[in-house]
């Protein structure tokens, strides 16, 4: 008899697996992985399921895992422990030894296991965290052997009745191979994310020792991680990204929309992008612009995407045929008719949002949801040009819109909840998490963002230097520093946004805009230079402009200033109503403009501090800084620790 364990609960796993360990009737056992078990999650008791696998291992009953589905983290873990591995060869299948997301580290052997099956530096290429499908896994050494779905059980069983062995177990591994390995670990983590470090070190300590041993290192490492605020905060984010995606926001009371038909106006970048995840979910679209030539480079935009997908072979051919089938770019109206929804990607313009309008509902009729992908102008004032303004939305798609997973609902002072539900429906269609929001100049996203971009020209115009600034940005757990960023969205779109003022940003615009005639990217000159062929480098007469000072603070103080400034801006959007749900708050500011997912989001990083903390310093950057840094009254009345 072979018994098969699946689906099982941590506590039904384990007695089974004993179970059939003891019964002399049972000549093996198939795990069969992916099925739910232990799918990222670890129980509360590792040292005690730590303890059946190793049983498992020990037992001379041979053990086979056949993975279909989701093997991640502790579920893989599971299935090293197993004497075989056997995948599904299929695209729905995905194995990874880590879950990065988690804020943890393999709890159930995978830092003393991977490395004695297949060497120290396979096994941390794939400690990772990366995810692969089940041809991938074989070629990785994570699995055994990759068949054909409806072969997997047959496979399993069979290694079982005829092969019998056992996994190879490699010698000690010698230590100085983890030099370089360290040094790159610092480079990419910048020792903001305990994880991967703990990772990293115990390997370095259970190779230098026999299994047993080496078990009980890794298990003393992730009983530390596990303790720390960023695991706390990184499981935190993972589970309210799960009910977002739920739509755990949504008006129950309005029935769910199904859609068919997508409009987009708009072919440019956004437009395009638009295109490709609605095609991609299954929708038809009507991708429409002002000239034939302009639509049919926003649909050849679209089906480029998907090219590289099938490129990398993560879609077939056929599939990707299918999907740019479903794009219909033209320049006429009448083939918005039928759409269900239309989705405005026009230029930041009033007037040529509200033609646009004019000549959608022409066609359409102005019952159908109208959704308006503006970044920065007010949805409530750009509701006025559609006939009924309480269908009227905003739906802030992010760039690049095929890789960004955010969107930023921003309901206008008309919005009905019926449009509201409607416009949360079609997220979730398109496999998008949304936040949502209140209407307000900059709505959410773009206005705490802006408080981190600002903050690093305020810092230039002080004399900083640019190095400092950008590097100081960076350890402060943002993807790129300020002054990039700037560049990134363009000097001339910053200064139009703010309008002409007089503080410390504006004046670095005028200077930069005016004075040197130095644009951003765009025209390869703004704080960098970007040359043809080249990598981009700061733009060396930036000294000439903005003098450095003597005297340089050191970084940390910068990374007060960045983390600070974005979480008291985050706290005045939610006193003035501008977003009301702290789940929306955190989950956006990582999502939205990746403030660093270890310090919980915006409204996160306050809690990670400590109110007592965090208050003695907003008052001192305040009278070191201005006004920019005053703590708003909400603050101190806010209540944590959920």
């Amino acid at each position: 008899m072979i018994a098969v364990l699946s689906g099982l609960s941590w506590e039904k796993f384990a007695a089974e697996a004993e179970a059939a360990i003891t019964d002399p009737g049972v000549r093996g056992v198939v795990v069969a992985a992916g099925t739910g078990l232990g799918d990222r999650d670890y129980p509360s008791d590792t040292t005690r399921l730590g303890n059946v696998l190793r049983r498992i291992e020990t037992s001379g009953k041979p053990f086979v895992a056949a993975i279909a589905g989701r093997a991640i983290g502790a579920s893989y873990e599971i299935c090293l422990s197993c004497h075989y591995r056997v995948a599904a060869d299929d695209n729905t299948t995905h194995i990874s030894v880590w879950d990065a997301q988690s804020g943890l580290m393999p709890g159930l052997g995978a830092t003393q296991r991977l490395p004695r099956l297949l060497g120290v530096k396979p096994a941390l290429s794939l400690l990772e965290g990366r995810t692969l499908n089940g041809r991938e896994a074989k070629e990785a050494g994570l699995v055994d052997e990759a068949v054909l779905p409806d072969r997997l059980m047959a496979a399993a069983r069979e290694w079982i009745l005829t092969e019998n062995k056992t996994a190879r177990i490699p010698g000690n591994i010698a230590a100085p191979q983890f030099g370089v390995a360290c040094a790159l670990l610092r480079e990419r983590t910048l020792g903001l994310y305990p994880a991967p470090l703990a990772i990293l070190s115990s390997v370095f300590e259970g190779c230098q020792v026999d299994l047993e041993t080496g078990l009980k290192i890794e298990a003393g490492y992730f009983a530390y991680v596990r303790s720390t605020p960023e695991a706390r905060n990184l499981a935190r984010l993972r589970q309210w990204r799960e009910e977002l995606d739920c739509l755990v926001g949504r008006p129950a009371s309005v029935p769910k929309s199904r859609f068919s038909k997508i409009g987009i106006l708009g072919a440019g970048m956004m437009g395009s992008g638009i295109a490709y995840v609605c095609a991609d979910a299954g929708l038809e679209v009507t991708l429409l612009d002002t000239t034939a030539e302009n639509a049919g480079r926003g649909r050849a935009a679209a089906i480029a995407a998907f090219d590289k997908r099938v490129a990398k072979g993560g879609l077939t051919a056929e599939a990707r045929d299918r999907a740019a089938a479903r794009i219909l770019d033209t320049c006429d109206y009448r083939d918005l008719k039928e759409c269900d929804a239309v989705i405005e990607a026009v230029f930041e313009d009033r007037v040529v949002k509200a033609d646009v309008m004019r000549k959608t509902v022409a066609v359409t009729g102005d019952a159908i949801l109208f959704a308006s992908n503006t970044s920065t102008l007010p949805i409530t004032s750009l509701a006025e040009a559609w006939p009924r303004p309480d269908n009227f939305i905003g739906m802030h798609f992010f760039s690049p819109v095929d890789r960004m997973p955010l969107i930023e609902i921003i309901r206008g002072k008309r919005t009905s909840d019926a449009c509201l539900a409607r416009a949360l429906d079609l997220a979730g269609r398109l496999r998008k998490t949304p936040i949502v929001v209140n209407d307000n100049r900059g709505f959410y996203t773009s206005r705490v963002f802006a408080t981190y971009v600002n903050e690093g020209m305020a810092m230039l115009l002080e004399g900083i230097t640019p190095s400092l600034i950008e590097n100081a940005g960076r350890l402060a757990g943002m993807p790129v520093g300020p002054l990039v960023l700037a560049d990134e969205v363009s000097l001339d779109l910053l200064r139009q946004v703010r309008g002409q003022g007089t503080d410390p940003v504006d004046e670095v615009l005028r200077i930069m805009i005016d004075r040197c005639g130095r644009h951003g990217k765009k025209t390869r000159q703004g704080f960098y230079e970007y040359p043809a062929g080249g990598r981009k480098r700061l733009w060396p007469d930036l000294a000439k402009w903005f003098p450095p000072r003597a005297d340089q603070p050191d970084a940390g103080e910068l990374i007060r200033r960045f983390r600070w400034i974005q979480s008291l801006e985050t706290v005045r959007c939610i006193e003035e109503g501008v977003i009301g749900d702290r789940r929306d708050a955190d989950l956006g500011s990582v999502l939205g403009w990746s403030f660093c997912p270890a310090l919980g989001g915006t409204i996160g990083h306050i809690e990670t501090v400590g109110i007592g903390r965090f208050l003695a310093e907003s008052e001192r950057l305040e009278s070191a800084y201005g006004e920019r840094f005053r703590t708003p009254e909400l603050l101190r009345k806010m209540q944590f620790g959920g």
